[in-house]
């Protein structure tokens, strides 16, 4: 239908355009405090650049991405995660070559996986995120966790756990996966066909399965393979957290979706009065941007879902409220007066305030209710009498007080009012 949007997308009203505002606002302060720039990447990539940055045998890439060819005969895919745009980009614009570490953020960043939509989770989502290149140290680990948590409490949201885990490199990984296909072998007739599928391509992701986790509660843990610079790295990491006054745990199943993930893992989950929310998470990929053709770089960062954070905040009741619409609504009467609240609103506004007058050509008292409807707390009343005084009224709507001052004053008064 012409009228109803996509299954899986939804509309930013206005009425929740101040919700998404405040989300990016937050995510920019955040970031510009700890030194990270903005970085913008195309909707669509080579769906290669997925395929072999993502895993070409993830849920990701085999299920859920929107390929298509374009007029060209390129097969094209809308992005469905963040990370590999941005190290594609830094790669093509040998943003390598730059004082290193390379900090990196988006906003609002918009995805597209296909899969059955459900609350906070849609076809079309958004995402928040970090990235930063050429920092080997657990200390950016710890840094990334930092900014995530900073983020989401500017947005009011409470009830944060934090859970970390270690995945290894791929010379501990291939142990620890020999052992936990050994494990599961003998339990795949009773696990789900979804969990037959990875077994041979992605054992691990078996551990991440919600419909059989509850079978699997004596799998070995990948943090018993770890190697030697592994185990050492996700100590260091456990104590930069300590010392940052970040509570955490320790969760062996979190292995993550995307097979670029090395070393640490982690997830940031939200108690709701509704259950549990996952609303962040991330890791470490120190082997990605050399994989897509850039130089050996380690990688570190986060996914934050900014329709989940829209849902918490409901959930938890801490949604922010709109700013009142407008500082002034001028209300006039008579032709030339029109003339002259169109200028007045045009002053207002080049001294930074919210202002509009009556566009509909309606009556005086109509545009009194309409300065009604929209909560407008002050009325400037422009009419042909009182300008023949240089002079306007000024009407507080809240207690229905009005008082005539100066046409010179008006605008240093409300911006008075507005300052109070």
């Amino acid at each position: 239908m012409l009228t109803q949007a996509p299954k899986g997308t939804q509309d930013m009203l206005p009425g929740s355009a101040h919700r998404w505002q405040r989300i990016e606002e937050n995510m920019r302060s955040v970031c510009r405090l700890a030194g990270y720039r903005e970085i913008r990447t195309p909707v669509f990539e080579h769906t290669e650049l997925f395929q072999r940055g993502v895993g070409d045998g993830t849920d990701v890439v085999q299920k859920e991405m929107y390929t298509f060819l374009d007029k060209g005969g390129r097969s094209v895919t809308l992005k469905p995660e963040g990370t590999a745009g941005v190290v594609r980009a830094f790669v093509e614009a040998h943003l390598y070559a730059d004082p290193l570490p390379c900090k990196l953020f988006y906003a609002s960043c918009p995805n597209f996986r296909y899969e059955k939509p459900q609350a906070g989770r849609l076809r079309q989502f958004h995402q928040n995120g970090v990235e930063i290149f050429g920092a080997k140290d657990a200390s950016a680990d710890a840094e990334v966790i930092q900014v995530a948590l900073d983020v989401l409490k500017a947005s009011g949201i409470t009830g944060l756990k934090l859970s970390i885990n270690s995945i290894g490199c791929p010379e501990c990984r291939s142990a620890y996966q020999a052992a936990l296909k050994a494990y599961l072998q003998e339990k795949l007739p009773a696990l789900c066909r979804t969990c037959n599928e990875r077994f041979e391509r992605n054992p691990m992701r078996i551990l991440d399965c919600k419909e059989d986790a509850g079978k699997l509660t004596d799998a070995p843990s990948m943090l018993d393979f770890l190697c030697e610079e592994c185990s050492e790295h996700f100590e260091a990491l456990k104590k930069y957290l300590s010392a940052l006054g970040i509570s955490y745990g320790i969760d062996p199943r979190i292995v993550r979706g995307l097979d670029y993930y090395t070393k640490t893992v982690f997830e940031i989950i939200a108690e709701t009065p509704d259950g549990a929310l996952t609303v962040c998470g991330g890791g470490r990929y120190d082997a990605l941007v050399e994989e897509l053709g850039g130089p050996s770089l380690p990688g570190v960062g986060f996914g934050m879902g900014v329709e989940r954070m829209l849902l918490v905040e409901d959930q938890q009741g801490v949604a922010s409220e709109a700013e009142p619409l407008y500082d002034a609504f001028v209300v006039t009467m008579g032709a030339a007066a029109r003339i002259e609240g169109a200028k007045l609103v045009r002053e207002l506004r080049e001294n930074g305030l919210r202002a509009d007058l009556d566009h509909a050509a309606r009556s005086m008292k109509s545009q009194f209710k309409y300065a009604d409807k929209i909560a407008a707390k002050r009325v400037v009343v422009v009419a042909e009498e009182e300008l023949s005084r240089n002079a306007v009224k000024l009407r507080d709507m809240e207690n229905g007080l009005e008082a005539e001052v100066a046409r010179e004053n008006i605008v240093n008064i409300l911006l008075e009012m507005k300052g109070e």
